[in-house]
């Protein structure tokens, strides 16, 4: 077993490095100006035409990896990770049935309120996942933790200097938010 959850470390640690590297490199395209973007409109577009997919994809990998952490590996959860993933769970929750409701017709409106749910969603993550990492990082608490369980800034493992859990979890909410932008401006073109 201990085995399994080694490995599951080391691969969901890599694969946030390369969602951190991804992310850095759409957040540089939303920044460029349309005509200017070159070979970076064609991810764009590729990741506009699909970001309720992408994004979906995202949150049900957070999902499943929070339930491996916790049922599998016995990482219990902090407080701010129980926020952190109810907002994953419900952001995976909306964009399935959503995708699944969605009909041709209709299909405009659910994708408008599908990104709309998906940037305020993880606009609220985002700094509740930073919080979480900063305290990790040694920081001064800001707000006294009433956690009845672990510590918010208890850190279960560390790999490449900076990966914990809750950089798992800032990285997804800072890939969906960018996701979602691109949707937004795909759309508008």
């Amino acid at each position: 077993m201990e085995i399994l959850i080694q490995f599951a470390i080391n691969f969901s640690s890599v694969l946030t490095v390369a969602a951190d590297i991804f992310a850095v490199l759409l957040f540089a395209i939303l920044l460029t100006p349309l005509q200017e973007r070159g070979w970076g409109k064609k991810i764009a577009e590729a990741i506009g035409r699909r970001s309720i997919h992408w994004s979906l994809g995202i949150a049900v990998l957070c999902v499943a990896g929070s339930l491996f952490f916790s049922n599998i590996a016995g990482f219990a959860p902090c407080e701010l990770c129980w926020i952190q993933r109810g907002l994953l769970y419900t952001l995976a929750v909306i964009l399935a049935v959503g995708l699944i409701a969605r009909k041709s017709e209709r299909r405009r409106s659910f994708d408008n309120f599908m990104r709309k749910a998906g940037l305020i969603i993880s606009a609220i993550g985002f700094p509740i996942a930073a919080y979480n990492v900063y305290l990790q990082l040694g920081g001064g608490a800001l707000i006294p933790c009433s956690a009845t369980g672990p510590a918010c800034s208890l850190v279960y493992f560390i790999r490449f200097g900076y990966v914990t859990i809750p950089t798992m979890s800032l990285t997804a909410f800072a890939l969906i938010i960018a996701f979602m932008l691109l949707g937004e401006s795909y759309r508008e073109e």
